[in-house]
């Protein structure tokens, strides 16, 4: 299969693209790429979800960047049929009342200070994501008036909740939230009211981390663990054909020459490795092109060194990966 060289709608040399009789391409969105029906677990990680549903206990997720963590909560409540997760993307200054809920102080005040409407503290209070997966599993008598409209009415329930990336939160973040999450229960400080989770319809929760700061021991005493290990080629080959595009003719022996090409740029030296993630991504763009990286000819070479912009992340690594083409022309490889 021989590669387009239609792929640049971009000139850069001052023309416009009306000029250049250039149409803009489609957007390929990859919507099927997270398709969570097209998740694979390995069958470690299905073992400790299945010890942290049985216990109650979180599940701390850990592994490469691009490994599939975040989609692997998608892929969860799928199996299990239940909505996509509630989601908490954790930053540096999260605190732990934020995963429950966020109370809109200023604007509480300035109402008060200038509205001649009584300003309830209720109306300022914004439930987030454990806090949501909490009121889903108690009685809607009791927690319908909390819960936004799209919500309303379907409890008591069971939901999944992300923390993700939660080595990002300050050291003392996860210490603060162990008996919330143990009881399943917290209180809103500013109304002084307590929501608890119906135990039969406890929230699963799952944690990832990229382990960018070393967790409390006291924290991951309570949690259920699993590490995601890179996939080596024979289970990036399930991943890969899982998750090609509906119709596509990237054909088996394409996806293998791709997997080994792939493997040689990852024992580069690179100063990061590309993942999981960023394969899919670059498989999209050679299925795209229709690249066959056993024929490669320069034409074809041009086209797969402009697709090494989507697996380096500095320029020392686009560099390393130019020069081992270049490298693979020479000797015929």
């Amino acid at each position: 299969m021989k590669a387009s060289n239609d792929f640049r709608v971009y000139g850069g040399d001052g023309s416009t693209i009306l000029e250049r009789g250039v149409r803009l391409p489609p957007v390929d969105s990859g919507e099927w790429i997270d398709d969570p029906a097209g998740y694979l677990a390995d069958d470690g990680l299905r073992d400790a979800t299945n010890v942290a549903i049985a216990l109650g206990q979180p599940l701390l997720v850990t592994g490469e960047p691009g490994t599939g963590k975040t989609q692997f909560a998608r892929s969860v409540a799928y199996e299990l049929g239940l909505p996509s997760p509630f989601v908490f993307n954790t930053k540096s200054t999260s605190t732990a009342r934020d995963l429950f809920y966020r109370y809109d102080s200023l604007r509480h005040f300035h109402d008060a200070q200038f509205s001649k409407v009584h300003a309830d503290v209720e109306n300022y209070i914004e439930y987030a994501s454990l806090g949501l997966a909490i009121l889903c599993a108690m009685a809607p008598a009791a927690a319908d008036r909390f819960l936004p409209p799209s919500l309303r009415g379907s409890g008591p329930s069971r939901a999944v909740v992300l923390i993700d990336e939660v080595d990002k939160a300050p050291r003392d973040v996860p210490n603060d939230v162990l008996d919330e999450i143990e009881g399943m229960r917290f209180t809103v400080r500013e109304t002084r009211q307590t929501f608890v989770a119906d135990p039969a319809y406890r929230p699963i929760v799952i944690l990832t981390s990229n382990s960018e700061r070393t967790l409390p021991d006291a924290f991951l005493r309570r949690c259920v663990f699993y590490h995601i290990p890179f996939p080596d080629a024979q289970r990036l080959r399930l991943i890969i054909q899982r998750r090609l595009r509906p119709g596509s003719r990237f054909a088996p022996a394409m996806v293998e020459s791709a997997i080994r090409h792939f493997e040689r740029i990852r024992e580069l030296g690179l100063r990061k490795k590309p993942s999981t993630a960023e394969l899919l991504a670059w498989v999209r763009m050679l299925d795209n092109l229709g690249l066959d990286l056993d024929r490669i000819g320069p034409a074809e070479a041009e086209a797969l060194a402009f697709t090494y912009s989507i697996l380096a992340k500095s320029k020392e690594d686009l560099v390393l990966m130019q020069q081992e083409l270049a490298h693979r022309a020479t000797r015929g490889a």
